[in-house]
C-alpha cells in the first residue's frame, strides 16, 4: 500500500508540473552567468517581478559558483541544473559529482569559507536561503552536492487576481 501511495503522489506531482528543462556544462567561472540567465528566462515563464527574477539569478549564480569552486576544487567536472515550474512556482536543482561537503550545518554557517586566500566571503548559502523561500542541500563526501531551492512567483497570482477584478467591474 504504500508503495501506491508513493506511486500515486509521484503521479500527481508531474501532473501539476507544466515545464521544465535541464542543463549541463563544464565547471567553468565562464559558464555561471550562462546558468544563471538560462535559469532566468526559463523562470520568466512564471511573469515574476524584475526582483524576484534578480533573486532567482542571484540564488543560481551561488548555488553554481559553489560547485565550481568549491565541489570541484580546480579540477573540471559537470554541474547539472534541472528546473521544473509547477504552477507559481520555481523548483531548481543544481549539482555536482564533487568532492562533497563535510558537514552542512557547519558549511550555510554566514562567514564559514573554505577558500579563504580566494577572498570568498563564506555568505553563499546564506544569500541562496534569503533570496529563495525554500533552499535544500544534500551532499555526500566523494560524491558530490545537491542543492535543490524553491520560489514562489507571488506576482503571477497577484496578476490573475486583479484581472478577475478587472473582469468583475466590466460585467457589471
Amino acid at each position: 500500500m504504500k508503495n501506491l501511495n508513493i506511486y500515486i503522489k509521484e503521479k500527481k506531482m508531474k501532473s501539476e508540473i507544466e515545464n521544465e528543462m535541464k542543463l549541463e556544462f563544464i565547471s567553468k567561472s565562464a559558464n555561471e552567468a550562462f546558468a544563471r540567465i538560462t535559469v532566468a528566462a526559463f523562470a520568466s515563464q512564471l511573469d515574476p517581478t524584475i526582483e524576484e527574477l534578480a533573486d532567482i539569478k542571484t540564488a543560481v549564480s551561488e548555488a553554481v559558483t559553489n560547485c565550481i569552486i568549491h565541489g570541484y576544487d580546480k579540477k573540471q567536472g559537470i554541474v547539472k541544473i534541472f528546473a521544473r515550474l509547477k504552477e507559481n512556482e520555481i523548483l531548481i536543482e543544481i549539482s555536482d559529482k564533487g568532492k562533497g561537503i563535510e558537514n552542512i550545518d557547519i558549511a550555510k554557517e554566514p562567514l564559514y569559507t573554505t577558500k579563504p586566500n580566494l577572498e570568498r566571503s563564506g555568505m553563499g548559502f546564506t544569500i541562496m536561503e534569503s533570496f529563495m523561500d525554500e533552499v535544500d542541500v544534500e551532499s555526500v563526501v566523494g560524491l558530490g552536492t545537491k542543492v535543490t531551492m524553491r520560489k514562489v512567483i507571488k506576482n503571477k497570482l497577484e496578476n490573475e487576481e486583479s484581472d478577475d477584478e478587472f473582469e468583475m467591474i466590466t460585467k457589471e
